[in-house]
């Protein structure tokens, strides 16, 4: 048995290796025309004959799912005998929400009788992330800003979710005054479990979050699309405006995922967006900060502003939650002292600089006017003053 790029070995057929390899890129080129065409017999046509009984449920766990584009490209195959197992990178384009393709590695089985072959299974390859159809059959509700795709999700619930979308799409064009399409993708799955799943990575990490955006930054303008990914069961445990802020949160990553770098801190990624997600709702610092107060209270005020690490989802959930809540407070305080715009223009310059370091420094003085010493000084008696 031998891997061989794009290509099989005969094991005593008579076709070539190029000559297979191409019958099977045609295979799954008729799969995909299937699956655009939505048509369960062509779709049938291309799945091996055990399969076939699921194949038309295959398909149907899609049906709901607006594509604009399917299709593979055979990146490896291993051949056993009439048995092969297929690499292959799915590319797939949501209709009106994808600006260019997105990609997924797959495995695919095959098998082969009477010379042709059919696919057997196809599924997230190696450690590649599921995609949300492999959880079960996709609904889909539009709302007016917003597409919400959920798997083991009733669609009442997920009209929740696109009402709650198409309120954090206005609030976040009131925020940020960044050129963007204005609408989102909100993925609902079943449960931690799934949404862990759909991120590639452990549920431990995630079962005290309640949603995230695929790709928040370095991705720039030329990624093809941001996912926003809700953990049901602990977005389920928020009130309603946790619910919205929540939303509104991840709505801002989206918006300013074209002015978000490596260059950027995630306490001013996160706090923008937390800052966001908060504005207009009337709530004061010693609210939304409950974690931060408890510790300025108690004496622990904080001597720096938060480092990429307090935000880690794995480590202690206070920290986490502080860390979150001295973002907002920084981004609060730039906005409530040298106003909106200008908090805008400062996220904009330390992204701009593309590298980490000197970009808060430089940013700090060409548009707020100030060094990190004292802009960390002036936060530390914002924090004092707010929650003390």
């Amino acid at each position: 048995m031998g891997l061989l790029l794009a290509g099989l070995v005969g094991c005593g057929a008579p076709a070539s290796p190029d000559t297979t390899a191409a019958a099977v890129q045609r295979l799954l080129d008729r799969r995909a025309g299937a699956v655009l065409d939505g048509d369960a017999v062509a779709y049938a046509e291309t799945s091996a004959p055990a399969g076939g009984a699921s194949a038309g449920t295959d398909l149907g766990r899609l049906r709901a799912v607006p594509l604009a584009a399917w299709s593979y490209r055979v990146t490896a195959v291993r051949r056993d005998g009439d048995a092969a197992t297929v690499r292959a990178e799915l590319r797939y384009r949501l209709d009106g929400y994808d600006r260019a393709p997105v990609t997924a590695g797959r495995t695919l089985r095959l098998t082969r009788t009477d010379g042709r072959w059919y696919v057997a299974s196809d599924r997230p390859a190696g450690r590649s992330a599921q995609q949300l159809w492999d959880q079960g059959a996709v609904r889909a509700v539009r709302g007016g800003h917003s597409l919400v795709l959920g798997a083991g999700q009733s669609e009442e619930t997920l009209r929740r979710y696109a009402d709650l979308a198409d309120r954090a799409v206005p609030a976040v064009r009131a925020a940020w005054d960044g050129d963007w399409p204005g609408r989102v993708v909100v993925l609902v799955p079943g449960s931690v479990d799934g949404m862990a799943a759909l991120l590639g990575a452990s549920a431990s990490a995630y079962r005290g979050i309640a949603a995230v955006t695929t790709g928040e930054t370095g991705g720039g303008e030329k990624v093809p699309a941001d996912r926003i990914v809700v953990n049901p069961d602990a977005y389920g445990a928020l009130g309603d405006l946790g619910r919205q802020v929540v939303l509104t949160h991840e709505t801002t990553h989206v918006a300013t995922r074209a002015h978000t770098s490596a260059a950027t801190p995630l306490w001013l990624s996160e706090g923008y967006a937390d800052w966001a997600g908060y504005r207009g709702t009337g709530r004061t610092a010693a609210q939304a900060a409950p974690e931060l107060r408890r510790a300025v209270a108690a004496g622990d005020r904080p001597a720096e502003l938060p480092q990429d690490a307090d935000f880690a989802f794995s480590g202690d959930a206070a920290r986490l939650a502080r860390a979150y809540e001295g973002g907002w407070l920084a981004c609060r305080m730039v906005a409530g002292r040298w106003g909106e715009a200008r908090l805008n223009e400062f996220y904009r310059a330390v992204a701009a600089h593309g590298r980490r370091a000197g970009a808060l420094e430089t940013a700090l003085r060409d548009v707020l006017g100030t060094t990190p010493q004292k802009f960390t000084a002036d936060w530390k008696a914002y924090v004092a003053d707010r929650l003390g």
